[in-house]
């Protein structure tokens, strides 16, 4: 027998039904979240609200909320409970006694002094107190109060997703600190997006740019985006194949210790790296986006999504081996991988459920090494435990995965752009398998995206130094 849901009703006090001295208490304790949707919502991003290091300098001594966030308090108890549904706020005076600080209690009482039966309006005492009992706020509101009694369902605000890019962004960055700049070259970055990519990317000391293209062209895009590439070395070659055959030539000659693609294609560049033996290390090239996704507590990672079309058992291994490469890289010690399909169940008419299976075996006898893999999963459990729980799928991956190793590039270009456009993740991403990091961006990645893609670069630059030590 299945129960009906009890639904929460929410009912006002008519201006009638209220009395001189009547109260009314309200309490909710502040986190640093309600600091941050505050600063969302109201755009006070005051860094004595946001900023711990400027905050513990101040007189206050650490992080403290919006002196209105209390205030905003006092029009909830208003608005939704005394008198509740149908008061009109009329006015509000505040005086700010205290700051309230993460983890502080706040209990607001609102007391009615004076009623005005002519025009039902009420005068109220407001004062906030936090846990120690001390005044936070003291004020005086006048509001309209209800004539006409109200009772229904009670409405529940939206649920907030914080994500700030810009702190995820610098956390990254972070990774590069103290790192020496590495000489890249950036191969034919001939319109506007690659050439500001590879300027911003010196600008933040992640790479020592090598311009490799047309010198004409570079030029006059760089005029006609206002850049200034006087201070680049700049490589005249007559077209996209040459500028990619001289990149790849200075990298097999360790003239440069990056390659970044510019205005060419994909395929072009790579062809010019794999005809140099110089180049190869045995282990098939494969790309790995890097992705801070909203919805997920950790930095997500999707291979393969731009190299290999159908790989085979073989090819796999080697994309894996690669991700599991720049997790090391970006210090995760035991990356989780999920091995994906349309199911987490081993079907012999979904080949990629077999090739799960296999890899995963292959894991446990050692023939792949240094991460944890699971599969076939689903997405769903994959990314969700609770998804994982339902299905009852006990897995030390399931729900908590590093990285999501996809069947095919289809599928996993598709994942990867719509954690991009739908879930709002911020991406970069990175070749591995070559004897140098190959950052490589689309014409529609942002400068962001191509300064991470070039600190991951950076990152695996300096752990080819310290192997080749």
């Amino acid at each position: 027998m299945n129960e009906t849901p009890v639904t929460e009703m929410i009912e006002n006090v008519t201006y009638d039904e209220i009395s001189i001295g009547q109260v009314a208490r309200l309490s909710r304790q502040l986190t640093i979240a309600d600091i941050q949707a505050f600063a969302a919502v109201s755009g006070d991003t005051n860094p004595a609200h946001l900023d711990a290091d400027y905050a513990n300098d101040t007189v206050f001594h650490g992080v403290i909320a919006h002196g209105m966030w209390s205030g905003a308090l006092i029009s909830a108890l208003l608005g939704t409970e005394f008198p509740g549904p149908g008061t009109i706020y009329l006015n509000q005076d505040l005086h700010f006694i205290r700051p309230v600080r993460i983890g502080d209690t706040l209990t607001v009482t609102v007391t009615v002094t004076t009623k005005d039966d002519a025009k039902k309006r009420l005068t109220l005492d407001c004062d906030v107190v936090n846990q120690h009992g001390e005044k936070v706020v003291t004020g005086v509101a006048t509001v309209l109060a209800p004539s006409q009694k109200v009772k229904r369902p009670r409405s529940f605000a939206p649920h907030i997703q914080l994500f700030n890019p810009e702190a995820r962004f610098n956390a990254l960055l972070a990774r590069g600190k103290g790192l020496e700049a590495v000489r890249c070259a950036v191969v034919h970055p001939c319109d506007k997006e690659s050439l500001s990519g590879a300027l911003d990317a010196a600008r933040y000391q992640l790479i020592i740019p090598v311009l490799i293209g047309p010198k004409a062209k570079i030029t006059k895009v760089a005029q006609e985006a206002g850049l200034d590439i006087s201070a680049c070395e700049l490589i005249d070659v007559p077209h996209s194949h040459a500028a990619a055959d001289m990149a790849a030539e200075m990298a097999a000659t360790q003239q440069v210790e990056i390659l970044m693609k510019g205005s060419l294609h994909t395929d072009e560049l790579l062809h010019a790296v794999l005809c140099r033996p110089a180049l190869r290390t045995g282990r098939r090239m494969s790309h790995v986006f890097r992705f801070d996704v909203p919805m997920y507590p950790k930095p997500l990672m999707v291979t393969d999504a731009a190299l290999n079309i159908r790989p085979n058992l073989a090819e796999k291994v080697d994309i894996i081996s690669n991700a599991i490469e720049l997790a090391h890289i970006l210090g995760i010690e035991q990356p989780k991988l999920a091995i994906l399909s349309a199911v987490e169940t081993v079907n012999p008419d979904i080949p990629s459920t077999l090739d799960a299976a296999a890899l995963c075996k292959m894991a446990d006898r050692g023939q792949i090494k240094g991460g944890i893999l699971d599969g076939p999963l689903a997405f769903d459990n994959a990314i969700s435990l609770q998804a994982a729980r339902i299905k009852n799928i006990a897995s030390p991956v399931a729900g908590d995965a590093d990285i999501l190793v996809c069947p095919d590039l289809e599928s996993g270009n598709m994942l990867a752009k719509q954690l991009e456009y739908l879930a709002g993740a911020t991406g970069s991403g990175l070749v591995l398998g070559a004897r140098v990091p190959i950052a490589l961006t689309s014409r529609a990645d942002g400068p962001a995206t191509r300064v991470a893609s070039a600190l991951l670069a950076l990152l695996a630059a300096h752990k080819n130094r310290a192997s080749a030590v």
